[in-house]
């Protein structure tokens, strides 16, 4: 654990011991209830999630003067972000994790929070494995059949040219809004009539950006999601050039760690919002053990997480509705650690990419330095959902049965240790890496996303309009919440 995770750590352990302390006082007062046991607390602004879109927006209702508390229930900062200590000073990210091109706020962030980057080891030749057969490739373009890459290249061109189209801020309001929301991304692929390989290629293109299958995802929503990467499908997938570009010298969640940080006793930790009270003055919070009082309340949860909160009065039907419509995706994500990465004394740079699961994508995820060795290989979509009740011991042979396939037998014979995380069995995220919607929602809900309930307002990657689903998309999302809150307070 980093001296940061140890700060905030210890601050909800003292939080904790004051609220049980004031529970006790208040128990001791004969005949007193639930209701007037809990801690009556009082603040301009509440912020309901710890991760980067709820700690972007409190840090912008405090540097405006205002007062403001950040609500988390978890025992820690970071949402979908989060570091794993494999020793020896040296950190896993079994979250999200990289950051790239056009991604300016996280980068700007990155910067002013005076942490640093560095680039996604990409040197050598890749592994391109195919039906049981394995090739080796340099740069980012696979050794596929000449058909099947031309297919795909008219494919993301043609993606490329709809989501030109599509408004990132509305896109129920894109010239073909109600046909491309009326089917999924499989029947767009149907009508393509690609090769097989042509097909593969891009539904694991999907699932790598959604950890969803082609089945589940409305069309105009995947063309939304390309408009809000600057317009170019090529960044969604590219390492070197795109999204999976860089990673943060010690980890991700570090910047969630900083910011905190800088907010200091206005996180709370451990503190799971049960209920929200609209009521004329403004809001009422209740948590496990407090009841806060406030002018205007961010939401950053996931919409799938949204029913979990009783809210009174409760939200209009079409929000209500629109909550029940936007699942998460499913993924594991998976790393081997060793001594070295040995697959650089073969000319290889950890990155394969496999038509045979459960492990389709890899990466090397070494630390800056090369030590130790990490390969990190991702199960996502199907995949996932099929392993879900997998035990531990055979989603570590899975893994490790698809990282010798691709890079040899010292992937199985030379482990020294094996993390995973399966994100649909945390209960406060219950999936990654996005919440996604199926046909009709967009155009059937439009703005419901983002349109605030009296004093509510809602943030957190989803409702995103530049980057939605990465961390660029969560703090793009807490700064246009905290903006409609300061300009309504």
């Amino acid at each position: 654990m980093s001296g940061e995770q140890r700060g905030i750590s210890r601050r909800s352990a003292i939080g904790g011991a004051l609220a049980g302390a004031a529970g006790i006082a208040a128990g001791r007062v004969a005949g007193a209830s639930g209701a007037e046991r809990r801690r009556k607390r009082k603040r301009d602004v509440i912020v309901v999630g710890a991760g980067l879109a709820g700690l972007s927006a409190a840090r912008e209702v405090a540097r405006a003067g205002h007062s403001v508390v950040v609500l988390e229930a978890r025992d820690r900062v970071g949402g979908r972000t989060l570091n794993r200590d494999i020793g020896h000073g040296e950190i896993v990210e079994i979250g999200g994790q990289w950051v790239g091109p056009t991604q300016d706020r996280v980068l700007a962030l990155i910067d002013e929070l005076g942490l640093k980057t560095f680039d996604t080891y990409i040197d050598g030749k890749s592994v391109y494995w195919r039906d049981g057969t394995r090739k080796l490739y340099e740069g980012p373009i696979p050794p596929a059949a000449g058909a099947a890459l031309v297919e795909v290249l008219t494919t993301i061109n043609d993606l490329n040219a709809k989501a030109a189209t599509v408004p990132p801020d509305a896109p129920w309001k894109a010239p073909q809004a109600d046909e491309w929301d009326g089917q999924t991304f499989e029947t767009y692929l149907n009508d393509l009539a690609l090769t097989t390989e042509a097909r593969e290629l891009v539904e694991l293109a999907i699932a790598s950006i959604f950890s969803a299958e082609p089945r589940d995802l409305s069309l105009l929503f995947v063309l939304f999601y390309v408009a809000t990467a600057a317009g170019d499908f090529n960044l969604l997938i590219d390492t070197a050039g795109g999204a999976q570009e860089k990673r943060v010298v010690g980890g991700s969640q570090r910047i969630a760690l900083r910011l905190a940080k800088q907010l200091g006793r206005a996180v709370e930790l451990g503190q799971p919002v049960r209920t929200i009270r609209r009521k004329e003055s403004g809001v009422m919070v209740r948590t496990r053990s407090d009841t806060w009082s406030a002018k205007r309340v961010i939401v950053t949860v996931p919409p799938a997480l949204v029913g979990a909160i009783r809210f009174q009065p409760p939200l209009p039907p079409n929000r209500a509705q629109f909550d029940q419509r936007v699942p998460m995706g499913t993924v594991m994500k998976c790393m081997a650690i060793y001594d070295r990465p040995f697959w650089r004394d073969q000319g290889l740079n950890g990155m394969a990419t496999s038509n045979t699961g459960p492990v389709q994508l890899t990466f090397d995820n070494s630390p800056p330095d090369g030590k130790p060795g990490v390969l990190l290989g991702f199960i996502e979509g199907q995949a996932a959902r099929d392993m879900a009740n997998a035990s531990a011991d055979d989603r570590r042979a899975a893994v490790l049965d698809c990282f010798a396939r691709y890079f040899g037998p010292e992937a199985k014979s030379q482990v020294r240790e094996y993390v995973d995380k399966s994100w649909a069995k945390d209960p406060w995220s219950r999936g990654c890496y996005v919440g996604f919607t199926p046909p009709g929602v967009l155009v059937g809900y439009r703005n419901a996303i983002r349109k605030p309930v009296g004093p509510i307002h809602w943030a957190g990657t989803e409702t995103a309009e530049e980057w939605a689903g990465y961390m660029d998309g969560a703090i793009d999302s807490g700064l246009r919440a905290a903006g409609e809150v300061l300009a309504a307070i």
